[in-house]
């Protein structure tokens, strides 16, 4: 059963993928080429791009800038989130931090980083880190907030302090939201990512060259960055942090449940 439905999954992405194209390519019928390059031509530049060892060092770069940040943000997120489930008065404190935060942009911060820091690699991965903080944050502050008051009072009966409720109690009940936090966490990462690159003057990256295609009106260049970003993408989240995931919580898998 639990194959069927992966096979499912599958298929149901290639459908996606492939009805992309489809669109694509008819849209091609109604364009100019020098204004929507077709599937063929894109392709062609793809595959020279293959070959040349900048492709790959720009691709690099924005996967250590990304790394770098959804790291930070979610080490910090996951932490106040736990933090939280100690205090109730600090949990309301960055409910109400977090409401006002996030409902800016995370990008906006990019001028203010740049003034601070200059162009270069802080201002992205300061941007990239914002990003992920708050669905982290929240994801596993909601989870504390659900954890079983029994165990939390069978905690304190048998004379656990503070530290031990929070690695021993908190921690374990809170694992799932942190794996899917995670997860939901590096959808805003990247993209942020990729804005940050195109805003604030990065020399390389996937964000840089789609943006560089754009100035001199490289519709093929353009193009091929965004599949580039769309396949990168698809498969950090769809094949290595969904792997991860199921690993972590195999043990709700043999519960009677498949993760989600």
């Amino acid at each position: 059963m639990k194959r069927k439905t992966r096979w499912q999954r599958r298929l149901a992405g290639l459908a996606a993928a492939l009805s992309l194209l489809v669109i694509w390519q008819i849209a091609t019928f109604f364009l100019p080429p020098f204004l929507l390059p077709g599937i063929p031509k894109t392709a062609a530049r793809l595959v020279r791009l293959a070959g040349d060892p900048a492709f790959y060092q720009g691709i690099e770069l924005s996967l250590l800038r990304l790394g770098a940040g959804w790291s930070i943000g979610v080490l910090l997120g996951a932490g106040l989130g736990l933090a939280a489930g100690l205090s109730k008065a600090f949990a309301a404190y960055l409910r109400s931090l977090i409401a006002i935060l996030q409902s800016i942009p995370p990008i906006t911060w990019a001028p203010f980083l740049i003034i601070l820091f200059g162009f270069g690699n802080i201002p992205i991965i300061t941007v990239v880190s914002i990003a992920t903080f708050f669905p982290m944050a929240l994801s596993v502050m909601n989870a504390t907030e659900g954890v079983s008051r029994t165990h939390l009072e069978l905690a304190r009966v048998m004379g656990a302090s503070k530290w031990q409720l929070l690695t021993k109690v908190y921690a374990p009940e809170a694992m799932p939201a942190f794996v899917t936090g995670a997860q939901v966490a590096f959808g805003n990462a990247w993209r942020s990512l990729i804005a940050g690159e195109m805003v604030v003057g990065a020399s390389k990256g996937l964000g840089w060259s789609i943006n560089y295609a754009g100035e001199v009106a490289d519709m093929a260049g353009v193009l091929v960055g965004i599949v580039v970003i769309g396949a990168v993408a698809s498969f950090i989240d769809h094949v290595l942090l969904e792997q991860t995931k199921r690993r972590l919580l195999h043990w709700r898998n043999t519960a009677g449940g498949e993760a989600a």
